[in-house]
């Protein structure tokens, strides 16, 4: 088990926090590269339909792998300490991106309209600055779209084993 160095002069460890990006020396202008990345996935995977594609080449599995790359957006939002409501939301369309998309031909049509990543960036440009302060309702709300979430990949993935056995 390792153990982290003890504080200098008794001072208690806190947790590092997320800083934003400051403005360069000569710029004046700050640039948020995770923000970018996330706003790059989202216009691949929606933009250019590569989500939607991906559940019509891959049954199941192009709906799962789209979902994955999702989480990245939601990644970014817990380390900036997005309140945990809107963490919940974020992971409620990406599950429903993946529930709507494993349904053959109709669900694969609603996934180009849906854009999960395009709901989950606005999300994110809109509340990483206000945050807010987390209550004990917005951690139920969080563990509850987290079983959701788990629980729509994992009947995806049966679907898939179902289907593969049925073939078989």
């Amino acid at each position: 088990m390792v153990s982290l160095p003890s504080p200098p002069f008794g001072v208690p460890y806190t947790r590092p926090t997320y800083v934003p990006p400051k403005p360069g020396p000569t710029t004046g202008t700050a640039r948020d590269t995770e923000l970018e990345r996330v706003r790059s996935l989202a216009r691949v995977l929606d933009g250019y339909f590569l989500d939607p594609i991906l559940g019509l080449i891959i049954p199941g599995g192009g709906d799962i792998l789209g979902s994955l790359l999702g989480v990245y957006t939601v990644t970014i939002a817990a380390r900036r300490k997005v309140s945990p409501v809107v963490i919940a939301r974020m992971l409620m369309n990406l599950a429903g991106d993946a529930a709507l998309g494993f349904i053959p031909v109709l669900g694969d049509l609603a996934d180009f309209g849906f854009k999960a990543n395009q709901r989950n960036l606005a999300l994110l440009e809109a509340r990483s600055v206000h945050g807010g302060r987390a209550k004990a309702r917005d951690w139920l709300i969080l563990v509850g779209a987290s079983l959701a979430f788990i629980a729509v990949i994992a009947l995806v993935i049966y679907g898939i084993v179902a289907l593969v056995r049925a073939i078989a």
